[in-house]
């Protein structure tokens, strides 16, 4: 049957497929996405309750921690929901201005989260190397600044990529082999050529992590000179067990990034539903990890949580 359109050239609608390959058993591994979906909305909630209440906690480490977690709720949310409607209800059609919609929300706020990362570790390396000026360096208006620019570089990189998708047409073409709309999947339903939106996507990546992921390693190999010219084998150790959990915290973002982005581009080899269920976990598991991490993990930050349920009586 013929889609309506919404021009002469753009469907109505796309439908998503879901995990391609798994579409019987992906109604039993919602179940786990829910529930790290659960976590990830509870403890990013929690952390923006506890910092926003506590004013000992408005410095720049937490309030790069609150712009962490407010990204990560955006991330999850402009996915799980329409995710788990595919999977349980079988709610696999999205319109197109909402496809382009999800699509614009998630290439931005990844693309905030990094710059996020690369600002905290950056405020690490001040706090860690330059103790004595890392209140003068940080103020709350440089922190604020560095968030709102970490965010305009994010929308000002991915909106070209909706414009580069609403010139193509599709013909007809609407079956996207995925749980959600991301720009080459989208892309790929074209009957032109997308050359150019694969050359566009190659630059945002490379320009974001290849500033971001510089500065992060910059930063934490100037930590760790710092961390082992300590006298103290107990702050040593201290110290290697919160970068080491920073670094996870990287890796858990960076690596699943990576594999989806080559995977549309060189990985034709790899099965379409390990694809799909990475990149589905890169929407979820940063959202759940860093919460715990840099919640959990932080004393300040826990004794906190644990005070406020205290005054409850929980």
């Amino acid at each position: 049957m013929p889609l309506n359109s919404t021009s002469s050239s753009h469907p109505a609608y796309f439908l998503l497929v879901g995990i391609p390959g798994l579409e019987k058993e992906q109604f039993w591994v919602a179940f786990p996405f829910c529930l790290m979906y659960s976590i990830a909305v509870l403890g990013n909630i929690t952390l923006l309750l506890v910092i926003r209440a506590e004013r000992s906690l408005h410095q720049p480490m937490y309030l790069f921690l609150a712009m962490l977690a407010c990204t990560d709720l955006v991330l999850s949310t402009s996915v799980l929901p329409k995710m788990l409607g595919i999977f349980w209800l079988g709610s696999r059609e999205i319109g197109f201005v909402s496809c382009l919609a999800q699509l614009f929300v998630i290439h931005t706020f990844s693309t905030v989260e990094s710059g996020v990362l690369m600002a905290m570790a950056l405020d690490r390396y001040v706090a860690v190397c330059r103790p004595l000026r890392h209140r003068s360096l940080l103020p709350t208006p440089v922190v604020l600044a560095l968030g709102a620019l970490v965010l305009l570089r994010g929308v000002l990189l991915v909106a070209p990529t909706c414009f580069l998708l609403l010139r193509l047409p599709y013909c007809q073409h609407h079956l996207i082999p995925h749980s959600y709309c991301e720009h080459m999947a989208v892309a790929r339903l074209a009957c032109r050529d997308t050359r150019a939106n694969g050359a566009y996507g190659l630059f945002v990546a490379f320009t974001v992590a290849g500033t971001d992921l510089t500065l992060i390693s910059v930063s934490y190999t100037r930590i760790l000179q710092v961390v082992l010219s300590l006298p103290s084998t107990g702050a040593r150790l201290k110290a290697f067990s919160t970068c080491a959990s920073h670094l996870c915290i990287m890796l858990a973002f960076y690596v699943p990034a990576f594999f989806s982005f080559l995977t549309h581009r060189v990985g034709q080899n790899i099965p379409p539903h390990v694809h799909i269920i990475v990149a589905n976990l890169y929407m979820l598991i940063p959202p759940t990890l860093n919460p715990i991490v840099y919640g959990v993990r932080t004393k300040e930050i826990w004794g906190k949580v644990v005070l406020v349920f205290r005054r409850k009586g929980i």
